[in-house]
């Protein structure tokens, strides 16, 4: 069953109303859109539709009906500005849009066919042949944040789909029983593929909330006798506030949260589980791998840890730049194989990040005698002083760890002599601070001279994308912007 919550109720739509609904949207889309007209170029045939409407059971139907037509669906930002979501389409060739807002049409490429949910539905005559998919076939897209440049659209795959699903329906032991309470954006892979594809496959309940509202969920969590849930850890530090008002009645039922898509502190990771009374399962992935690909395992979590490898899933530690297998406890790029890696980008200019049938992440990570991984930082956030590789992670760790000091953050500066330096944004706890040379001579009492911050910035809050991870270009902007000026409280508006 699926409960779709919004301002005006609940709608509760069994399985096999869902199924109809599903259907009839199949044979609406396939009346309606002649695939054969409207196939994006690249190095595989897809056929593109975008839907760009509110959270809910309609908007759901319609992504999985125009699937089971033989389209390539992808849940749009709703927030997104009209000019960008036009040239997010125009991009990858996307030429249907499903929609249950007015447009301005005129924004759109010419020929691009927009029509709304209701209208697919009603077109059905119950008489179009569907295709069966091949499980090499193009399933769904998904666009990158764009965080580091222009956002890519990724293609997966049936067997992506199901890769992912029964690796995370194995290390979770999900079942009929259980009741999801999904508050994370659909256009997010995880929104997708774990809080809608896994939980479907296995019957269990979903309750689909419109849009997150942290003040909402403790009730919801009661209410709905949720037995478990996943977040972000800024999602998980907003509820907090009103869970501590409402205490912990009501969160009999939980078995376990999960959290992902972006790194939490230990701290904060210990704060959720007291609050909540349950386990908060840390996993890992990336698009281009579908979803997620390593994940603590329930009853043997790790603080600090993003978990073990999925059921079917391969990860190794890689020396940068090479497929030459890291030495014990070194620090080296976190790389994957297996069936869960992407069909590939839709641009054909868009370089796959593949080495030996390797995806190649980006992130640094180490891997503890046990075999469980952790995350140390980013290739691309390397900091090179004077010809010297530095971690940014390594150095964040160390000023994190002051009492005084709620989070943290380092990034390069330029430098007309060495390239570049390390400089730190800091955010204090709650009516907490210390001068910035205490926190200058932690770093040197355990860091080498080259990574200590040259500069220290004080911030109400470190700023973060949409997903909730740290916007490391906003703060290399102020680093740059406020050249080597030092010891600056910044304000950044939420």
């Amino acid at each position: 069953m699926i409960v779709s919550k919004t301002d005006g109720g609940e709608q509760h739509i069994s399985y096999a109303v869902l199924a109809d609904y599903i259907r009839g949207c199949a044979d609406g889309c396939a009346s309606l859109l002649p695939k054969e007209e409207i196939i994006a170029p690249g190095d595989f045939s897809v056929c593109l539709a975008g839907i760009l409407a509110e959270r809910g059971v309609e908007s759901t139907a319609a992504f999985f009906g125009l699937m089971e037509a033989g389209f390539c669906p992808a849940f749009l930002d709703p927030q997104m500005p009209l000019p960008t979501l036009a040239a997010c389409m125009d991009s990858v060739s996307m030429r249907v849009l499903l929609t249950d807002k007015a447009l301005d049409r005129s924004s759109f490429v010419a020929g691009t066919r927009i029509y709304s949910p209701a209208a697919c539905f009603a077109t059905k005559n119950g008489k179009t042949r569907l295709p069966v998919p091949k499980k090499d076939s193009p399933a769904m897209m998904l666009f990158t944040s764009g965080s580091t440049g222009a956002a890519k659209g990724i293609v997966l795959s049936y067997e992506n789909l199901d890769s992912n699903a029964a690796g995370i329906i194995a290390m979770t032991g999900i079942t009929p029983e259980d009741r999801l309470l999904h508050v994370m954006p659909l256009y997010h892979t995880n929104g997708i593929n774990n809080q809608l594809i896994a939980p479907l496959l296995v019957g269990a309940t979903i309750i689909l909330a419109d849009r997150f509202r942290p003040e909402q969920v403790p009730s919801l969590l009661e209410r709905h006798a949720i037995t478990y849930m996943t977040g972000t850890p800024t999602h998980y530090s907003r509820i907090l506030p009103f869970l501590r008002r409402r205490g912990s009645a009501g969160l009999h039922s939980l078995r376990f949260l999960r959290c992902g898509s972006a790194p939490i502190t230990r701290e904060l990771h210990s704060i959720v589980e007291n609050a909540f009374g349950v386990e908060l399962l840390v996993s890992y992935g990336l698009s281009e791998a579908t979803c997620t690909t390593a994940m603590n395992p329930p009853g043997n979590r790790r603080i600090g840890s993003i978990g073990i490898p999925l059921k079917g899933q391969y990860v190794e530690l890689f020396n940068p730049g090479s497929t030459e297998p890291a030495a014990e406890g070194e620090e080296a790029e976190i790389c994957i194989r297996g069936p869960s890696l992407m069909l590939g980008y839709i641009s054909k200019d868009q370089k796959l990040p593949f080495m030996n049938g390797w995806l190649r992440t980006g992130d640094l990570g180490r891997r503890d005698s046990d075999g469980f991984f952790y995350v140390t930082g980013r290739l691309k956030d390397i900091i090179v002083r004077g010809g010297e590789n530095i971690s940014p992670g390594l150095i964040e760790n160390i000023i994190r760890n002051h009492e005084a000091v709620s989070s943290c953050c380092v990034v390069g500066a330029v430098s007309d002599d060495l390239g570049e330096v390390p400089v730190a944004f800091v955010v204090f706890r709650d009516r907490c601070s210390v001068a910035e040379q205490v926190l200058r001579d932690r770093a040197a009492a355990v860091l080498k001279p080259a990574y200590v911050p040259v500069r220290w910035y004080f911030l109400p809050r470190l700023p973060e994308n949409a997903l909730g991870k740290v916007d490391r270009n906003a703060l290399r902007a102020i680093a740059r912007n406020s050249g080597s000026k030092s010891n600056h409280l910044i304000h950044i508006c939420p």
